[in-house]
């Protein structure tokens, strides 16, 4: 499958002006410590449900020390997290999906293009595709190193259950 075209031009993207930063997106995601995989929000665009905002990836992630030792690459599932984050941040901001929480319903079409290491900047953008409120929302994403490529797909979003979550972790304890 060949790249497909920018959802916005990366080189385009003003990433000083920071939309949302940390404290804004926690307002709408439940993430915390070192599953939190967003820098910044930098663009929002509701009317064609498009949004950006990046990851700075640091090396004191705590999937450096090993993966792989010697060679620290961002794991494709880290990067999978990051760029569902972003959708779900704005998903939530607007209230989309019509859910409490959004979780992965599932991938497609997923490449990985080139590597993200420490340092790296990966800057995101996704567009939202499909949405059945209550149901199911579906969104193409990219990730951007250097405004080369890294990683892209479609991702899907589904309401958690948290009431039914919350109550089966009762039970359990």
């Amino acid at each position: 499958m060949a790249a497909r075209e920018p959802i916005l031009d990366p080189a385009t993207l003003d990433l000083s002006n920071i939309i949302a930063d940390v404290a804004e997106i926690r307002k709408y995601n439940p993430q915390r410590f070192e599953m939190e995989q967003l820098t910044a929000i930098v663009y929002e665009d509701l009317e064609n449900k498009v949004c950006a905002g990046y990851k700075d990836v640091r090396d004191d992630e705590f999937w450096v020390r090993g993966h792989m030792p010697g060679m620290p690459l961002m794991p494709g599932v880290m990067m999978l997290e990051a760029a569902a984050q972003m959708c779900s941040y704005f998903s939530q901001k607007y209230d989309l999906l019509g859910a409490e929480m959004v979780g992965f319903g599932g991938l497609e079409d997923v490449r990985f293009r080139d590597p993200v290491i420490p340092g790296d900047r990966l800057v995101l953008m996704c567009q939202m595709l499909k949405l059945r409120r209550g149901r199911i929302v579906v969104t193409r994403f990219q990730g951007f190193v250097r405004n080369e490529l890294a990683v892209e797909g479609v991702l899907k979003g589904i309401p958690i259950p948290v009431e039914a979550v919350q109550a089966q972790l009762a039970r359990m304890q």
